[in-house]
């Protein structure tokens, strides 16, 4: 039998393909899908069932139409294109300004879901390639509820480490306002400022499920046990000062002899105008600014004086940082220490620590909590000590005075995690036109 023979063979054809799927459910865990064999051996041997419902099947010796062959190659490839996007890699594209200088605005990225290990779709019933909404429509869902499965997550080759860049389901992301003015404010926010039932009452509220929240990137700063703390805007964990990233910004006062600088300037220091706050006057901006740049931008004639920002009112802030308490006055520049919690490890709580946890016991983990008499109740049960069923990460951007981050929103659950950021494939200036949109110094760049 020649090689040629021995490929087209169905015997042959089905120990290879039962070799690879056998491989598969290994991976996946689920031993029941072995159960799946029976459709292999049907589909190249006895061929009951025609599982190519879409056509007809070919007679012996009779040659595919040329529509059915395309039809066929169109399915074959979206099941596989479908199959490498849940459980390996799937590209995201850059929307903000808080990973800066490390990603652009702008940036086309690809994210490795493997590293982590990759979540078996929950939301089944959801349009191909599309997230929450649908294409061209104006905030029509894209996907039904009707059908939910468990949260599951098949092993991968590493796991989440400090300094990495992960992107992950937005955790605040679950209640959203619709018909809300554009705002970067959250409902959650929102619902701080002005009341629950104000906000309920006036505006559309959508939920989403949690793998159609909506996707962020951030740097890991916390993996679960971790203490973390930010003093003056410096994070340290375990005591320890964090290792900066090369782009690391923070924002800056600067005052201008001349008035207002030109846009070329900004330019030059690739400084977003996304991120360039401008007030007339007094001459004064404030800019986000790498070591480097704050370095070169000295150099400038026209700078009168420049001061790095740092928010010390926790009066000012106590509202709007994590994690919103009264006893707990924290600034985003001057926040914790706070332990990022573990699956398994058990943490006292009285009523002085509950804000730490009371979102992740009922929003996360999906308990019923109530706090009568200053005792607090879980299930129903008295309870002075909570026991976590999942990891937590605590993320922030590295434009550290415009990202919003765990600082403003809490720790991030492990079933949020989607994959971790691999390289830029595509980075496109939006503040430039046609062929000099590209940033070609950015292709293929991988994320650090």
């Amino acid at each position: 039998m020649t090689v040629k023979e021995l490929i087209k063979n169905p015997y042959f054809k089905l120990l290879v393909s039962s070799m690879v799927y056998t491989i598969l459910v290994s991976w996946i865990g689920n031993y029941w899908l072995f159960l799946g064999i029976i459709v292999l051996v049907d589909i190249y041997i006895t061929r009951w069932v025609n599982w190519t419902f879409w056509k007809k099947r070919i007679k012996e010796g009779e040659k595919p139409r040329f529509k059915t062959e395309l039809l066929d190659s169109f399915v074959i490839a979206l099941i596989l294109v479908l199959f490498l996007r849940i459980m390996f890699i799937e590209p995201f594209t850059i929307p903000t300004s808080s990973m800066e200088k490390s990603i652009f605005v702008g940036d086309y990225i690809f994210v490795n879901k493997l590293k982590y290990g990759p979540r078996f779709p929950q939301t089944i019933l959801s349009l191909p390639f599309s997230h929450n909404t649908m294409p061209f429509t104006k905030g029509v869902r894209s996907y039904l509820t009707w059908i939910r499965l468990p949260y599951k997550r098949y092993p991968g080759y590493g796991k989440v480490n400090n300094n990495d860049v992960v992107v992950f389901n937005f955790p605040e992301g679950d209640t959203v306002i619709a018909n809300y003015p554009q705002t970067d404010e959250t409902y959650y926010t929102l619902v701080r400022k002005h009341g629950r039932n104000y906000i309920r009452n006036n505006y559309k509220i959508n939920t989403h499920p949690v793998d159609k929240q909506e996707n962020y990137i951030k740097r890991c700063i916390g993996i679960p046990g971790d203490t973390i703390q930010i003093i003056h805007g410096k994070a340290y964990i375990n005591g320890k000062k964090e290792k900066e990233p090369d782009n690391l910004q923070y924002n800056y006062f600067l005052i201008s002899e001349n008035k207002e600088i030109e846009d070329s300037t900004f330019d030059n220091l690739k400084i977003s105008k996304y991120d360039i706050n401008y007030n007339s006057l007094n001459s004064v901006y404030e800019i986000p600014l790498t070591s480097n740049g704050y370095s070169n931008i000295r150099k400038y004639e026209f700078v009168k004086g420049i001061r790095k920002h740092e928010s010390v009112d926790p009066l000012a802030s106590n509202r709007q940082i994590y994690p919103f308490s009264y006893r707990y006055l924290w600034t985003e520049d001057n926040f914790g220490p706070v332990i990022v919690p573990k699956k398994n490890e058990t943490a006292d709580i009285n009523i002085e620590n509950l804000p730490l946890f009371s979102r992740i016991i009922t929003a996360y983990e999906k308990n019923n909590l109530k706090v009568i008499n200053d005792s607090i109740f879980i299930n129903g049960k008295y309870a002075d000590d909570y026991t976590f069923k999942m990891d937590y990460y605590f993320m922030m951007g590295d434009n550290r005075h415009n990202s919003n981050d765990s600082r403003f929103w809490g720790f991030v659950p492990e079933n949020h995690i989607i994959g971790k950021a691999m390289f830029v494939w595509l980075s496109l200036d939006k503040n430039k036109k046609s062929f000099f949109k590209i940033r070609w110094e950015r292709m293929f760049k991988s994320i650090k």
